[in-house]
């Protein structure tokens, strides 16, 4: 590689990862009347990021594979701040600063295919806890596996019904390997929502499939919480899918989803039917009818792992709260985590704690509900 280009690469990647690392943050800590303030502490990345962005032009064209990935992470980092921006200078609402983080998956999806070329982007798709890991490291370190990586099946923006999907690179089919079927909240897609999950199952181990709903309501795309229950049929055929050309571990299948999508994992993982070991509901609602309807022998003794803020703008923690107590009444073993300051927003860092729980490993400490 030129030693112009290695120099350009080093000038752009550390504040384009620093920008991806700050439009974590704020999707983690967004609550509406925090704005301002959870957007001094990201801090202003961005504006290192633009400052270099005119570096990655005019390349030799036999690194014209790496700029392209640079250049489309690039402007859709750039393109998310300054939607965030706008907000912040007062033009615009909560739902514009929803629309400005959608460009953060896309950022991400873009610079992917670079992790097996620079190491640094490796390291950025990795549990931080986890970037030491020697083992972990050497199995990254050779070549991807075949049938591995991402994969997007009719899951383009804007479709409905699809799903995409990421297998370890290091996969090999001799040993199962635990699932986790994530479910999009109200208005997102599984495309987008895959980003959610993958830094922690390519660190510790896991096939990640995300679908997106079937269908929409006044142009909200969610999921069949009324009516006719067209999603479960449509996660059942996409679960045979996977599992006829994977090897998936048929007791470590994990149904979780933020949002609409946790409250979905009520409505289709509590049929008597389910292929699904475990449930994982993060910042969803519930009914007591849910608990009633349920089958009764599906619910005993079902592992639930209920995740929900106290700051939750949007179904308040007290609900959360009562189905912890209603579900456990009923039968369920449910471990309930309630976060301090998460409001109605995903907290990527629970992934690893749901995954140790999903293949068996030690429950953690109990909660205080006041």
């Amino acid at each position: 590689m030129s030693e112009a280009v290695v120099d350009d690469i080093a000038a752009v990647l550390p504040p384009l990862l620093q920008s991806l690392e700050s439009l974590a943050f704020i999707a983690r800590h967004l609550n509406p009347p925090d704005f301002d303030r959870v957007m001094e502490a990201a801090g202003s990345p961005d504006q290192a990021l633009r400052a270099v962005r005119p570096r990655l032009a005019e390349w030799p064209e036999e690194f014209s594979g790496i700029r392209t990935s640079l250049e489309a992470a690039s402007d859709a980092a750039l393109a998310a701040f300054m939607g965030l921006r706008a907000v912040q200078n007062g033009n615009g609402d909560l739902v514009a600063v929803f629309r400005a983080l959608r460009y953060a998956p896309r950022a991400q999806e873009a610079l992917y295919p670079l992790a097996a070329k620079l190491p640094p982007v490796s390291s950025f798709f990795l549990d931080p806890a986890l970037r030491d890991d020697a083992g972990l490291l050497a199995r990254l370190a050779g070549p991807a596996n075949e049938d591995t990586g991402i994969l997007h099946d009719h899951n383009e923006p804007g479709s409905c019904g699809g799903f995409s999907l990421y297998v370890p690179e290091y996969y090999t089919p001799d040993r199962a390997w635990p699932l986790v079927m994530a479910l999009h909240g109200g208005s997102g897609n599984g495309r987008g929502f895959l980003w959610s999950w993958l830094r922690d199952a390519r660190s510790r181990g896991a096939i990640v499939i995300a679908p997106t709903a079937t269908g929409s309501t006044s142009n909200k795309n969610t999921w069949a919480l009324m009516g006719e229950d067209t999603d479960t049929p449509n996660l059942l055929r996409i679960l045979d899918a996977v599992r006829a050309r994977w090897n998936i571990d048929p007791d470590r299948m994990l149904l979780t989803g933020m949002s609409d999508g946790g409250t979905f994992c009520y409505v289709s993982g509590l049929q008597s039917t389910s292929p699904f070991t475990h449930l994982a509901p993060v910042s969803a609602t519930f009914h007591p009818l849910m608990a009633e309807m349920a089958d009764a022998e599906r619910l005993r003794g079902l592992p639930i792992y209920l995740v929900h803020g106290r700051l939750d703008w949007m179904f308040p923690v007290q609900v959360a709260r009562q189905t912890h107590q209603l579900l456990s009444a009923a039968g369920a073993d449910v471990t309930y985590r309630e976060l301090d300051d998460l409001s109605h927003t995903y907290p990527r860092e629970m992934n690893a704690p749901m995954l140790d729980w999903l293949r068996g490993g030690e429950r953690p400490p109990a909660v205080t509900i006041p």
